[in-house]
């Protein structure tokens, strides 16, 4: 990308170190420095390295696991860098956690999603970048504007260079239909669903497929924005295969993977999981089954477009 007068500065926070270093040299951006510790009492202490004053900011950190030390430390970033006297402080959360507690479901549950981006929105930040929210309505629970990347064009161009256009998308709920029928129709191929029953956080049942012939002696390709413990994306794999599926690859955006999910993929029917690095995971702990892919050019433009307030959505249109 071309040189700046006043090049934009990327804090990289603790969750997304490498991924802002990528992001960084992208853009042929500024990257700062960021001071991050831990007390013996357990409390965070935060320091910025880098004059910010009059800056365009830029901090990534993703919201993953610890979720609640991140969201702490991203918290205390953009207090700080507003307190500094930076210019515009945009919060860029490639992995948005808290993102599922979305709506009140049953009496007396926090709406933690919507608290989350009172308390984003409070700390200091102008604006938020964020990567696939698991809903879209988040984007109303911020009285910012809000950046929404899709991570779709990546996936989709990965799945072409993979010479998987003649399989079937398969939805691996009834909730995400939309997203997989999108999939399907940009690759061209024919859509299934899985009816799903999920009678506990983190525990699911398949109970049937709709649109089985569709997936009869294909290659299937299960469409999420996310996999966490893999549970749902491993018994549907099964239930494909069982039915008569050629080979099974799972593709979302977020690589949670918390509790036993690598244990579960590496056992799972299915070939090669798909996932980005909007998560980081250290290195060498991911089996070859697991394949990610980078989202660091997709995060550069679009803080490139923002630094030169041009349109981030046409970003998509371009691609």
């Amino acid at each position: 990308m071309a040189d700046y007068v006043n090049p934009p500065l990327i804090i990289p926070g603790s969750a997304s170190r490498e991924l802002a270093q990528s992001v960084s040299r992208h853009l042929i951006g500024q990257l700062g420095g960021l001071d991050v510790r831990t007390f013996s009492d357990g409390e965070t202490f935060v320091k910025v390295l880098d004059n910010v004053r009059g800056r365009d900011v830029f901090v990534i950190q993703a919201t993953q696991s610890p979720t609640n030390d991140h969201l702490m430390v991203l918290l205390l970033t953009l207090d700080a860098l507003k307190r500094a006297s930076a210019d515009r402080v945009t919060a860029v959360i490639p992995y948005f956690g808290y993102a599922r507690q979305d709506r009140k479901d049953q009496g007396r549950v926090a709406l933690s999603a919507k608290l989350v981006a009172n308390l984003i929105t409070t700390a200091g930040a102008d604006r938020v970048l964020a990567i696939d929210l698991h809903a879209g309505q988040l984007q109303g629970f911020f009285d910012i504007p809000v950046d929404h990347l899709i991570a779709g064009p990546l996936l989709i161009q990965y799945v072409r260079d993979r010479g998987l256009t003649s399989g079937c998308v398969v939805s691996p709920d009834v909730g995400n239909v939309k997203l997989s029928r999108d999939y399907a129709n940009k690759l061209q191929m024919p859509l299934a669903i899985i009816d799903k029953h999920r009678p506990q956080a983190n525990v699911s049942e398949v109970r049937a497929i709709i649109g089985v012939t569709n997936i009869q002696g294909r290659d299937v390709l299960l469409f999420d924005d996310m996999i966490d413990t893999a549970g749902t994306i491993c018994h549907a794999a099964e239930a494909l295969r069982a039915e008569g599926a050629k080979e099974v690859y799972a593709i979302a955006t977020h690589g949670v993977l918390s509790g036993p999910a690598i244990e579960r993929l590496v056992a799972s029917p299915i070939k090669e999981v798909v996932i980005t690095n909007t998560i980081q995971h250290p290195a060498g702990t991911l089996p070859d089954k697991i394949k990610v892919l980078d989202v660091a050019p997709l995060l550069a433009k679009a803080i490139d477009r923002i630094h030169r307030h041009s349109s981030v959505s046409a970003l998509f249109r371009d691609i």
